[in-house]
């Protein structure tokens, strides 16, 4: 038997003054949210088969635990379907795993995004967009389930605009953020399999990320040309002295070409790699890095990542048009890390940590 939920309860006469509660108890993102009634709650942890007061994640420097409860009232209020519950799940799971650690980009004047990835059969079966329009409107599950995951965060977490949360400029991406890898189409091993989980398996790749920056290439033919020009951006983007980590969206049109050329993830991480470095004197010169130029900066030079690894390669977006994306990691890689978590796997059955009820956040 399921159970009892604990979260306190509030009477209202209709749905439109129970968003106007959920709006004075600043539990929104701005926009309106679904009420949390107590069948949609319960509806939500039957998706992932999940009882109310199991812990999903602990989120140690808030000294907060995150209950399965929490984590489906905050999706019915994002309206997900239930089908989406494992997804936001795993990436809870995520945003709590050390390596992200969640204090950081949860609080930083940086304003970080949590961009989420998802591979494998769940973004087929519930329609997580991977194609055209890949970082815009329209897909519901890509909406609510970024959306669930900063609801999470505000509410239960304590991330909110202003105190906890002190962006200086934040983005679009702290609403939602939230792509597939086009699978079908790619002609390299999705993300997922290259971090160690099978074809099969379903998962999700959290990133604390600034914005997409976009690049254009229709004037070349190969591989080199195309990568030439996103180095190029990428060189003097983002925290250049943080060595934090990228990722790369190889939309249709620049994945055909670098595919046609044999180049396999490993080659445009390389390449990417290599083709990012900064000299010490240009890096002084324009006030990234602090000292007086010295003899032998300008052949002394910086990369922009600590290895290619850090590098993720994800193929997606629309099949025209000549554009393709990077993502700047949040910070550095000693601050926060990209995590992978297996969808609906054994580490969020049976959580490592036991629940302890007295570490909520209660709404």
């Amino acid at each position: 038997m399921a159970e009892t939920l604990t979260s306190v309860r509030h009477g209202v006469e209709d749905i439109a003054e129970a968003m106007e509660v959920c709006f004075e108890k600043g539990w929104t993102d701005g926009l309106p949210v679904i009420p949390p009634t107590e069948a949609r709650v319960r509806a939500m942890l039957d998706g992932a088969g999940l009882d109310p007061a199991r812990e999903v994640a602990y989120i140690e420097h808030r000294a907060v635990s995150i209950t399965a409860e929490k984590v489906a009232i905050n999706a019915v209020m994002a309206g997900c379907r239930p089908e989406y519950m494992p997804v936001v799940v795993a990436a809870i799971e995520a945003i709590g795993d050390p390596r992200w650690s969640y204090h950081g980009p949860g609080t930083s004047t940086a304003g970080a995004g949590v961009l989420i990835v998802v591979n494998g059969p769940i973004a087929r079966e519930l329609d997580v967009n991977a194609g055209d329009n890949l970082f815009g409107p329209g897909w519901r599950a890509n909406a609510t389930i970024g959306r669930a995951v900063r609801l999470v965060m505000r509410n239960v977490c304590g991330s909110r605009p202003g105190t906890l949360d002190r962006g200086t400029l934040g983005h679009p991406g702290k609403l939602s953020y939230v792509i597939a890898e086009n699978e079908a189409e790619s002609p390299w091993p999705p993300l997922h399999v290259e971090r160690g989980f099978r074809p099969a398996e379903s998962a999700v790749t959290v990133m604390a990320a600034e914005a997409p920056h976009q690049f254009y290439n229709q004037l070349s033919n190969t591989a080199e040309g195309v990568l030439t020009t996103l180095a190029d951006d990428m060189r003097i983007s983002g925290n250049v002295m943080g060595q934090t980590q990228y990722l790369l969206i190889i939309a249709g049109e620049h994945m055909r070409t670098i595919a046609r050329d044999g180049w396999t993830k490993a080659d445009v991480r390389r390449f990417v790699f290599e083709h990012t470095h900064n000299s010490h004197a240009h890096l002084k010169r324009t006030q990234r890095m602090a000292g007086e130029l010295r003899p032998g900066d300008e052949a002394l030079m910086r990369p922009l990542v600590a290895s290619s690894d850090d590098i993720l390669v994800v193929a997606a977006g629309g099949r025209a048009g000549a554009f393709s994306a990077y993502v700047p990691g949040w910070g550095s890689k000693r601050a926060s890390q990209a995590v992978t978590v297996a969808i609906g796997g054994e580490a969020i059955r049976s959580p490592s940590r036991p629940f302890n009820g007295s570490k909520e956040v209660k709404r």
